[in-house]
């Protein structure tokens, strides 16, 4: 990369915007103390250096414009030491464009976009409209529409849905708030999972704490084992669950911060758990149903 040219091109984003120089400045001396990460460490650089951070940038700029000379200064991007200058501003200038097309222009960059996008709203339809208004307001209802008895796929992005929890039954627990907490099993009911559907937010939530295997009229083998396990370990490392639902768009969890854990590698820790399994069941004399690949 040149970092003349991608200098100027970052550097005529706020430029070309501001008729009024001083505006101009005042808003580049607001928006550096708003900078983070490489841009806030270089800030800090210069500042320690005794350099007046909106001047200096000023400076840089007018050079990759047109090697212009300012107060006796020139500067040249020909000359190695005065592109050195510019590959190491080029960080807060960068940054300074990001900021002003997101706050200024109002163009949402990727991570404003994916805070702000609505995850739950592919299953407004499940819901009545003034009930899923409701929600969105924080309010309390009974009315769960289509959801209960809904047929979910539970996945992980981008991988897709995960083996034998392709085909569970949602059922609603508990509305309150805004918030629904949803249950869902496998066919065997031997599988629960548990999720929160936070509408104020529009943000859906693993609950890792509450699922796992169940024992009743029929006992989980091997392959629930598994699937319960890729899909604890997986999100439990910062993967990202996916409910999916008919034909609707899935709807992406939020990914989980464990606390007061290390979470292990989730590949090593799959692999213990059905070890640990199929030592159980042949502690039992018994056999582990399908055996599956370790």
């Amino acid at each position: 990369m040149h970092a003349s040219y991608a200098f100027l091109s970052f550097y005529k984003v706020v430029e070309s915007q501001f008729s009024n120089p001083k505006k101009k400045v005042a808003w580049i001396n607001d928006a550096i103390e708003r900078l983070s990460g490489d841009a806030s460490k270089r800030v800090a650089e210069l500042r320690v250096a005794g350099k007046d951070v909106g001047l200096h940038l000023f400076q840089s700029g007018r050079c990759a414009i047109a090697h212009a000379s300012l107060d006796g200064e020139i500067v040249d991007p020909d000359i190695p030491s005065d592109r050195k200058r510019l590959q190491d501003d080029l960080v807060i200038v960068e940054e300074l464009a990001r900021i002003f097309i997101r706050d200024e222009l109002r163009i949402p960059d990727s991570m404003s976009l994916y805070r702000s996008r609505n995850r739950l709203l592919p299953w407004s339809t499940l819901l009545a409209e003034d009930t899923f208004r409701l929600l969105e307001k924080g309010g309390t209802t009974t009315d769960c529409g289509q959801l209960q008895g809904q047929k979910v796929s539970v996945g992980l992005w981008p991988d897709g849905p995960i083996r034998g929890l392709e085909s569970m039954t949602l059922h609603v627990d508990n509305i309150k708030d805004g918030v629904v907490k949803i249950v869902l099993l496998n066919e065997r009911k031997t599988i629960l999972l548990v999720f929160f559907l936070d509408f104020r937010s529009g943000k859906a939530h693993a609950d890792l704490e509450d699922g796992g295997l169940l024992w009743g009229t029929e006992e989980p083998d091997e392959q629930d084992v598994l699937a319960y396990a890729t899909f604890f370990y997986k999100v439990l490392g910062n993967g990202i669950a996916e409910l999916t639902s008919g034909k609707l768009e899935p709807v992406d969890c939020e990914v989980v911060i464990p606390v007061n854990i290390i979470p292990p590698n989730p590949e090593e820790a799959i692999k213990l758990t059905l070890e640990n399994f199929r030592a159980e069941v042949a502690a039992k004399g018994g056999n582990a149903a399908t055996e599956q690949p370790l």
